[in-house]
């Protein structure tokens, strides 16, 4: 099959479909890859890039859709460009079907198959393809930089010669990709980063990464808040109320807020009212990923950077993965190629366009003059829709102590089972082996015991200093076998042979682990 990326018409947009190292990718799967001239300008990639890569370039859109039977573009497709398609054709990109029932009906007239990446199913085995979660990413982490740029101090703290700067205060609204990326940009910058979820099985993560997640002292919060597909379900509009009083209280303190708050194929809700933003601090930056769909700020004008009367910055631009042209291109390469995988299993480059796989199902919106949106239920579970672990049980004073007796009751009879198997294993080597083996043997038998009781009982976290001591044993058993090394008997050779060579293993894997665990806390 051959498959072109086409030129995004959009205008400003940057990114391209198919990149110089996706183009190797989708060669190997059997495919012949074209490019329409110029599409990979504004991302960095130009035409003898493509050519190098072993692409061929087309001249026109025209020349590339009459050439290639799979055609790869970012932004939804125009109606120009689907009817310029022959029946038979794929179409790939973000397509929205939702909001664009009359480019579906388009799609569905022409009798192309339609592949919408915004519609992978978010379930674990089509990660590799979330063209969603990759601009998100990216949208996430730029956000921060563009904030950093319109605030003008340091985000991290400093003390100098010339007086103490405090670190700057973030707050992120929306805990999903784009405001965990957000979080660790900002929490890399040195800022003080706060977070805020409906879901509160977010808090772990936003706590791994450095950020203070914020509570709300009410019981819709402690309810799974998780729709299939990974998005925070709407909330009650007392749940709403508690958290914009929330927000009241925050936003005199906050030096940049960063709003995440969007459901595909709804208006964005409004969580930073006007007051808010005059509560804030002169000076302060608003940076709305949510614009596109009217905004999670009031104040918010799509595409444009406002400044309010009280010295606000709201930004509400909605092109921030264009903006990192080059990166989100790649990225987004690699979801086209990975998907492109799936349509092509024999890798031999003929399409099979398996309509009982979930994900391949899930994405298509329009297929043999048939609209196949909505799509059924994936049979997999959501990535996000996991219930949180269960609480144990809490004990009273009671039932632990009988917990604890029974536990001491069963570990003691475990220990005189033992005892009681190696006086008996003792006693019948002593009745066939000589008495200078018996005096080696049973120093031999209890310093097992006492060493793995030892060993055993020592807590994970203390295993590394352990490590001296066990090389130090080790160290000596190695010495002891050298010695015995010269003896004339073979059995005594190759038991001194098999201890230095265990004892080895134990002391120089001992270091070996040290170092790593050491590398872990070691900037690079």
């Amino acid at each position: 099959m051959k498959i072109g990326a086409l030129k995004e018409s959009f205008e400003g947009e940057a990114r391209v479909a198919i990149t110089p190292a996706s183009t190797a990718h989708l060669q190997k799967l059997g495919h012949e890859v074209f490019v329409e001239s110029g599409a990979g300008e504004a991302a960095g990639f130009s035409d003898d890039d493509y050519r190098k890569a072993g692409a061929t370039v087309a001249e026109t859109a025209g020349a590339l859709i009459e050439a290639v039977d799979v055609v790869a573009k970012v932004r939804q497709p125009s109606e120009s460009e689907i009817g310029e398609m022959r029946e038979g054709q794929t179409l790939i990109s973000f397509f929205y079907p939702a909001q664009n029932a009359e480019l579906l009906e388009k799609a569905k007239q022409q009798g192309i198959t339609a592949i919408a990446m915004d519609m992978v199913p978010r379930i674990s085995r089509a990660q590799k393809m979330d063209a969603l979660s990759s601009m998100a990413n990216i949208a996430g982490y730029r956000s921060v930089i563009e904030a950093a740029n319109n605030f003008g101090r340091f985000f991290t703290g400093q003390v100098t010669a010339a007086g103490k700067v405090p670190p700057a205060k973030i707050l992120v609204v929306g805990a999903g990709v784009a405001g965990l990326a957000a979080i660790g940009t900002a929490t890399s910058l040195g800022a003080q980063v706060y977070a805020f979820d409906v879901r509160p099985e977010v808090a772990e993560q936003i706590e791994s990464m450095g950020a203070e997640f914020v509570y709300l002292d009410f019981e819709e919060q402690t309810k799974d808040g998780a729709e299939t597909g990974g998005y925070a379900a709407p909330s009650s509009p007392e749940f709403r109320e508690a958290q914009l009083k929330k927000f009241r209280e925050l936003a005199p303190d906050m030096d940049v807020v960063i709003t995440t708050a969007l459901i595909p194929g709804r208006d964005a809700p409004v969580l930073w009212t006007k007051d808010m933003v005059e509560a804030m601090k002169k000076g302060s930056v608003i940076v709305d990923l949510a614009a596109e769909k009217g905004g999670n700020c009031e104040l918010t004008v799509a595409d444009q950077r406002v400044v309010t009367d009280n010295g606000v910055v709201v930004i509400g631009y909605t092109d921030f993965a264009s903006r990192m042209g080059a990166q989100s291109s790649e990225l987004y390469g690699n979801n086209v190629r990975h998907f492109m995988a799936d349509l092509t299993p024999k890798k031999d480059g003929v399409i099979d366009h398996n309509m009982d796989d979930d994900v391949i199902r899930g994405a298509t919106v329009a297929h043999d003059h048939d609209i196949t949106f909505p799509p059924p239920k994936p049979k997999v579970a959501a990535i996000a829709a996991q219930k949180p672990k269960e609480k144990k049980k809490e004990l009273t004073p009671e039932e632990r102590r009988a917990q604890e007796i029974a536990a001491f009751k069963a570990e003691t009879k475990s220990q005189v089972t033992l005892l009681a198997a190696g006086a008996i294993l003792v006693l019948l080597v002593g009745l066939v082996a000589p008495a200078s083996f018996m005096s080696h043997f049973i120093v031999f038998v209890l310093a097992c015991f006492v060493g793995f009781r030892v060993i055993w009982n020592v807590a994970h976290s203390l295993h590394t200093p352990l490590m001296a001591i066990t090389n130090a044993i080790s160290s000596i058993i190695i010495l002891g076998a050298l010695m015995q090394i010269g003896s004339g008997s073979a059995w005594v050779l190759i038991l001194a042979a098999l201890a230095v060579l265990m004892a080895g293993v134990n002391i120089f894997g001992g270091f070996l682990v040290t170092r790593r665990m050491l590398a872990m806390f070691q900037k690079s």
